[in-house]
């Protein structure tokens, strides 16, 4: 049995063959298709954190693919009562076939993946959110920017900055990550990242000049400088990020086939200008839905690996 838990656990082979069902199984939806891979499953979706993407695409996911997704907010479950987390993991696992979780501290998925009896998905957390990277990088290949590519990020070094590391570190590209000064990634993650490069051949660099990220990039993304649970520091952020706004003059130092890529919510204004949005909306929003086909493509990938 395997977990979904990061991106660095999982061979570049492995990722590819996710992103190999996720298109066969898109093209199949496309046609209308429905091919019940994971017939009579069900997914249970505890959620700590709000969502549209995450739970619209699992929920209609698990139902295309021939199961039922089951909506557990933590405010409903015996967690809010306090619970302790592997207990509720240990009956959760009992009674479903697959479990996704959206939740704070990435340690409560890994406490949950330990005593859980069935495959857990990082829906996102506060240090990782691998499936919008899968994601991402479908929409790369859609788009035709998975080759050879260069892809700079522009923000804060968070979660989705995390997440950008280990994909470029398994996959072998190059990643320029640009971030104000103090909002650098985590040291550990950026150790481990590099490391994983090495055997990779990935290019990944920092630094804290966006524009000596974007120039001659494939691909330019970021993320809100405001994630949930940092509202009480909005003010202090906006002032910290200025000049990091993705706008048409910093897009301009690209390459001129450049995409831009948003896991949304996005903020105009703040980490993007509305008409660099709107440029790229038709990327963004393909890039939106494919949250639903990439994940179909991870339960139907970890679903053949039990019993392995």
């Amino acid at each position: 049995m395997r977990h979904f838990l990061t991106l660095a656990d999982f061979s570049k082979d492995e990722l590819l063959e996710m992103i190999d069902l996720a298109i066969k199984i898109k093209k199949q939806t496309k046609a209308k298709e429905f091919v019940p891979y994971l017939e009579k499953q069900t997914l249970g979706m505890i959620f700590e954190k709000s969502s549209t993407r995450t739970r619209v695409s699992f929920e209609v996911g698990i139902y295309q693919l021939g199961g039922v997704g089951l909506f557990l907010s933590s405010n409903d479950l015996q967690l809010g009562r306090g619970e302790p987390l592997k207990d509720t993991a240990r009956v959760v696992s009992s009674m479903v076939d697959m479990v996704m979780i959206r939740t704070f501290e990435h340690s409560k998925l890994e406490e949950f993946a330990a005593y859980s009896k069935v495959p857990v998905i990082n829906g996102l957390t506060d240090s990782y959110h691998p499936v919008q990277l899968m994601t991402d990088y479908l929409t790369m290949i859609e788009f035709n920017k998975a080759d050879n590519t260069v892809v700079a990020y522009v923000g804060d070094g968070n979660n989705m900055t995390h997440s950008w590391l280990y994909l470029a570190a398994k996959l072998g590209f190059e990643l320029r990550v640009a971030t104000p000064v103090g909002y650098e990634c985590d040291a550990e993650i950026v150790k481990r990242a590099l490391e994983m490069a090495k055997e990779s051949g990935a290019k990944i660099t920092f630094s804290n000049d966006p524009k000596e990220a974007v120039k001659g990039a494939d691909v330019v993304t970021t993320d809100t400088w405001v994630s949930m649970g940092q509202e009480a520091e909005k003010e202090k952020r906006i002032k910290d990020f200025a000049g990091f706004m993705v706008d048409s003059e910093l897009m301009s130092l690209a390459k001129d086939d450049a995409i831009f890529l948003h896991c949304l919510p996005a903020y105009r204004g703040y980490e993007v200008s509305e008409e660099v949005f709107e440029k790229h909306a038709d990327v963004i929003f393909t890039e939106a839905e494919n949250r639903l086909h990439a994940q179909k493509g991870i339960m139907v990938w970890l679903d053949s690996k039990r019993g392995e």
